[in-house]
């Protein structure tokens, strides 16, 4: 009998090792990298075809606008958005200083989508209103705010998923545009 003994009070841990076992890799999958730097499955290519209009005027944004010849930025934003609300005064020191970026507008109220550029002044080229989400969609787009960074003929360099920060942008977003000028 004292043979199985052993057995029997390890047996009797095993969901207690399981259980921590899970914890600690959940607790890494959460915590462990940067949920910023998801990858895209468009890196590398060019964005799929699309063709949307902003404040009733027709075809405002098409895919092909964004091969410039010039690294752009494609931010995708919403007016209900607080994030989107924080990152913008970045977005317009950018487009001061010369970074060409367009807007995605995703599943917004176009009067709300334009007062809040009324407020908050508008970096954007060109916008186009997204409102049922099927081009974020078709980018893969996890949410709002993101940020495309495309080459000068309009392929995925890279994206950033969340708000831009000064931090985000020296290490995530600046380096692809000062590569490709």
């Amino acid at each position: 009998m004292s043979q199985h003994r052993p057995a029997a009070n390890w047996a009797r841990y095993l969901p207690l090792i399981i259980a921590a076992t899970f914890f600690v890799l959940f607790f890494f999958a959460l915590f462990g990298g940067d949920p910023g730097r998801l990858p895209s499955a468009l890196e590398g290519k060019r964005l799929p075809a699309f063709s949307l209009s902003w404040q009733g005027e027709a075809a405002t944004l098409r895919h092909t606008d964004l091969a410039t010849g010039q690294p752009v930025l494609l931010n995708v934003f919403a007016s209900w958005c607080g994030p989107c609300r924080d990152e913008h005064p970045l977005l317009m020191d950018l487009a001061q200083s010369g970074v060409v970026i367009f807007g995605l507008n995703m599943k917004d109220a176009p009067d709300a989508a334009q007062r809040f550029l009324g407020q908050l002044g508008n970096p954007y080229r060109a916008i186009g209103a997204d409102l049922d989400g099927r081009v974020g969609v078709e980018l893969g787009v996890y949410g709002v705010p993101e940020t495309f960074v495309l080459d000068g003929q309009g392929r995925v360099l890279t994206r950033y998923a969340g708000p831009l920060t000064p931090a985000v942008l020296k290490a995530e977003i600046l380096p692809y545009l000062s590569n490709q000028r």
